[in-house]
């Protein structure tokens, strides 16, 4: 399989050497309503600072594993203005878009959050190895597939509906007609999350759901109204009744 090969032998070294938490989303986000319970993991596995999810906003920063240099350089930017605004960027440490996204959260001092589509114990792809294992010591990983568990294409998908699930907002950097991106914006807009795509893509004649996710909410988010529509994500998962706090 794919997946195993790209991976290699062996797990995340860092995994090894620190114990993870295992939680609810519940006691992450407080009590889920109905919309949130539908599709939620049972546990998240957490290695790395459990206090982020205490944090927020937390805005997810999505795109294409196969990025073009002006996609990865608009999330590098992106990014960038999201430290600047004390958000934290939380993305998939995927190839691309995400590693772009995580990559320059660290670099501009911010803090950055990995919601991974394999256990702990892995990593996919394995160029990522080296951010994954910085993110273990440093800022967080977060995966609701248990060790030793089977990594599977659906993995990332629902990767992408928890990503969801735990953020306050998603942003779509750039992503073609089928990409797994556009699982997650569909997800956010059920959630009642804010949903956010870049001018480049809902100008993008070639793709059909910018204009659909437009009609059910979603936002366009441009240089000139960036400031703007950041100032203004409320930190809608930081509620009174989360129970983190007995973890960190």
């Amino acid at each position: 399989m794919r997946y195993a090969r790209a991976m290699g032998t062996g797990g995340v070294s860092s995994v090894e050497r620190k114990e993870n938490l295992a939680v609810s989303p519940a006691e992450v986000l407080g009590s889920l309503n109905d919309v949130e319970a539908k599709g939620a993991p049972t546990k998240l596995y957490l290695l790395g600072d459990a206090a982020l999810l205490k944090q927020g906003p937390r805005v997810s920063v999505v795109g294409s594993r196969k990025a073009s240099s002006e996609g990865l350089m608009r999330a590098r930017f992106l990014s960038q203005a999201l430290v600047r605004h004390d958000m934290i960027v939380v993305s998939g440490l995927a190839a691309g878009i995400d590693a772009a996204a995580h990559s320059a959260a660290i670099e501009a001092g911010g803090r950055t959050i990995a919601v991974l589509g394999t256990p702990l114990d892995e990593c996919y792809p394995a160029e990522n190895r080296a951010l994954q294992e910085r993110m273990g010591r440093e800022q967080l990983l977060v995966s609701q597939f248990a060790a030793g568990s089977a990594v599977t294409p659906k993995n990332f998908p629902i990767r992408n509906r928890t990503m969801a699930l735990l953020t306050d907002a998603t942003v779509i950097v750039e992503a073609g007609e089928k990409s797994g991106t556009v699982h997650q914006g569909w997800e956010a807009l059920r959630l009642g999350r804010l949903l956010f795509l870049l001018d480049n893509v809902a100008k993008d004649a070639s793709l059909t759901w910018p204009k659909e996710m437009i009609h059910y909410g979603a936002q366009v988010l441009s240089r000139e109204n960036l400031d703007m529509c950041l100032a203004e994500i409320p930190a809608v998962t930081l509620r009174v009744d989360g129970g983190l706090e007995a973890f960190v």
